[in-house]
């Protein structure tokens, strides 16, 4: 059997799959559509008060490839506020939820804190 070559598009969604995992094991993340509007609306500046104090801006946020387009553009536009770098993930829901180790459907995911892993620096370079 002759081997396969993979698209970019399936080494990429690979790669990221595996930086998930780490980030999962040693960094700070939140899954859902609601718990990342609530952090990402609670800003840190001077005028106003955080709404949801965790103490944990998220630095990324991943939004599955089969996401409701109103939800995907609702989000975009709280990231561009929060100053808040977006990864459209190439899978879908159950991918994104199997990436992070879960057993359950995941289309939105937010990462405040890397732990080990280089996701930050691998999603901003894939946006450019």
């Amino acid at each position: 059997m002759a081997p396969t070559k993979k698209s970019k598009a399936a080494k990429s969604s690979e790669s990221i799959s595996a930086r998930l995992a780490l980030v999962v094991k040693s960094g700070k993340y939140t899954l859902g559509y609601k718990s990342a509007l609530k952090q990402m609306r609670s800003g840190k500046g001077e005028h106003n008060p955080p709404l949801f104090s965790r103490g944990l801006e998220p630095k990324l946020v991943l939004i599955a490839g089969n996401c409701p387009p109103l939800r995907k553009s609702e989000l975009e536009y709280y990231a561009m506020l929060s100053k808040t770098t977006v990864h459209h993930f190439s899978g879908t829901n159950v991918a994104l939820g199997t990436a992070a180790g879960k057993l359950f459907r995941v289309g939105v995911m937010t990462v405040s804190d890397q732990g080990d892993s280089d996701l930050l620096n691998f999603a901003e370079g894939n946006a450019a």
